[in-house]
């Protein structure tokens, strides 16, 4: 009798064939520009981390005092007995600190878009969606019973084509929902939110956007994509994030009007039936708005290291695609190219991890590096000098 579960083996054996396995590499130690990963100092070039809060001592100091003051643990979900004072207080600020009426913590990004795309439309409604949306906006959507379409990527003309089409729809859909990335975690790309914002307006449909790449990134502050682009609320209806990229920690949040915050701890099971942050968590996420808000050198040095990485990757040949943000793809076309490519990388001392299919096209493999502010001007020319000789030395440049 043939074994059920045969095919796990046989498909990821074909995955390592095909190079297209993960090839997991351990840290060993903080998550720090130099860091330990198997065994071997390298330059960390490929992590979420943007501005290096992760270790910054304000936010261990408040995650060490809230252990301190209230333990380890929540010790429930938070619509029962696990929302604490920390997690109020981090809504109050999180909202002040986006220019919202309200905000609304979840467990993380993935189930914040999991958990509230479903209950914002359903069956009856419609969901627009760009083509290039990340994993976690594709699993909310197919968890609604709405139906879907998709416009061309980041082309907010044929956004207005596909809202137009709907217009004309028998019977009328209830509700429009339209869902974009702010910045695409792949390509580095910023979504024309102020073009997506006027289209739905025309047309009267809501707007949801994943500002998990943004925040800390864009915008005055750091406030993210509806600050970056200067939007009226009433024009953005939902602004999700993440603190478990620039902000250094972990977590998903929504901000917006506070019938959208009523709504959502009511109506997403992600969040009503998910452990709430323990209190060093949810410390930590409110000092990192505290170092947001009064060290701006974080944001400002790393757009100076963005700038710089592009412009000298651009010269010396390679196609880093059409980024605008400190994520900078740099495209090589084939999976094993991008496999060689990274661990050559990793010989030289630099830690940068190649994207294969299906989080990209299958001829559009690439090593996608990410800028850290807490990077030193000596580190970014140690890593392009390592990209320069691993690219000479690979037939790539």
């Amino acid at each position: 009798m043939r074994d059920p579960t045969s095919f796990l083996g046989e498909e990821y054996r074909q995955l390592v064939k095909d190079d297209l396995d993960w090839r997991l590499r351990v840290l060993q130690g903080p998550s720090a520009p130099w860091c330990e990963i198997d065994g071997k100092r390298v330059l960390m070039f490929c992590s979420n981390n943007y501005l290096g809060l992760s270790n910054h001592p304000k936010m261990k100091e408040a995650a060490h005092r809230a252990i301190d003051t209230h333990g380890v643990g929540s010790g429930s979900v938070r619509p029962i007995a696990g929302t604490m004072d920390l997690h109020m207080e981090l809504e109050r600020r999180l909202a002040r600190f986006k220019h919202a009426e309200a905000s609304l913590v979840y467990q993380t990004g993935f189930a914040t878009n999991a958990g509230l795309i479903p209950q914002l439309a359903g069956e009856g409604d419609l969901i627009i969606s760009d083509e290039l949306n990340h994993g976690s906006i594709i699993d909310g959507v197919r968890l609604s019973r709405a139906e879907r379409a998709v416009y061309r990527h980041a082309d907010a003309d044929d956004l207005e084509r596909v809202l137009a089409n709907a217009e004309e729809h028998v019977p009328a859909y209830r509700r429009i929902l339209v869902i974009t990335d702010g910045v695409f975690s792949m390509d580095g790309d910023i979504a024309p939110l102020d073009r997506i914002s006027a289209a739905a307006a025309k047309h009267g449909a809501m707007v949801y956007v994943d500002d998990a790449h943004g925040e800390g990134v864009l915008g005055p502050g750091g406030r993210g994509i509806v600050a970056h682009f200067g939007l009226a609320r009433d024009r953005v209806h939902v602004e999700m994030g993440t603190f478990s990229k620039a902000w250094g920690v972990v977590g998903g949040h929504i901000s917006g009007s506070t019938d959208l915050v009523k709504f959502a701890y009511n109506k997403s099971r992600t969040w009503l039936l998910s452990g709430s942050h323990p209190p060093p968590v949810a410390a930590a996420c409110l000092a990192a708005i505290d170092v947001l808000e009064s060290e701006p050198e974080h944001v400002e040095r790393l757009w100076t290291h963005t700038r710089r990485f592009k412009k000298e990757m651009r010269d010396l040949g390679f196609d880093i695609g059409k980024s605008e943000t400190p994520i900078t793809p740099v495209i090589v076309g084939e999976s094993g190219r991008a496999q060689k490519l990274s661990l050559r990388l990793f010989e030289l001392g630099v830690f940068a991890l190649p994207i294969v299919y299906p989080m990209v096209a299958k001829d559009k493999a690439r090593i996608r590096t990410i800028m850290n502010a807490a990077l030193t001007p000596e580190d970014v020319t140690t890593a392009i000098a390592a990209f320069e000789k691993a690219g000479r030395e690979l037939s790539l440049i």
